[in-house]
């Protein structure tokens, strides 16, 4: 099983992307489809804030019918940001994001940020390794005949 370390070691970019608090929602939503993610870490001199996903404008712009111009990211953002340590499995990812019903989750070593992992990471990650148990099964069985 892996770790969220490998999970990100994985990924084709290590990048990390954030906003500022009193950035508008709509330069947030900018940056989002710039970059293709679905979410945000929101910074503040270093440190995590909060975290704007795209479910937080859905719920907390459109519904209310704020604008994305005017709203500012403090005033929608998740400011308890459910994380991960470096050292835990993808099972236990998953099972957070679960719980929480989260699709991003930041990634701490010790007090340092090194990565974001989404679901679609953890997902792409279990049917790599599912895929690799089943090859090495079919080999198994196909070499005891």
């Amino acid at each position: 099983m892996k770790t969220a370390r490998q999970v990100l070691a994985s990924k084709p970019t290590q990048a990390i992307y954030s906003i500022q608090p009193g950035a508008t929602v709509y330069a947030a939503l900018q940056l989002m489809a710039e970059k293709s993610i679905g979410a945000l870490l929101v910074m503040e001199h270093g440190k995590i804030v909060g975290i704007l996903s795209e479910r937080d404008y859905a719920r907390k712009v459109i519904l209310m019918q704020r604008t994305s111009r005017e709203t500012l990211v403090r005033d929608i953002m998740t400011t308890a940001v459910v994380y991960v340590r470096a050292d835990q499995t993808t099972d236990e990812c998953m099972a957070l994001m679960t719980q929480h019903r989260l699709r991003h989750l930041p990634v701490m070593e010790g007090d340092e940020l090194i990565g974001m992992l989404s679901i679609g990471d953890l997902v792409k990650d279990i049917i790599s390794e599912q895929r690799f148990i089943i090859e090495q099964l079919e080999q198994y069985i196909a070499g005891s005949r």
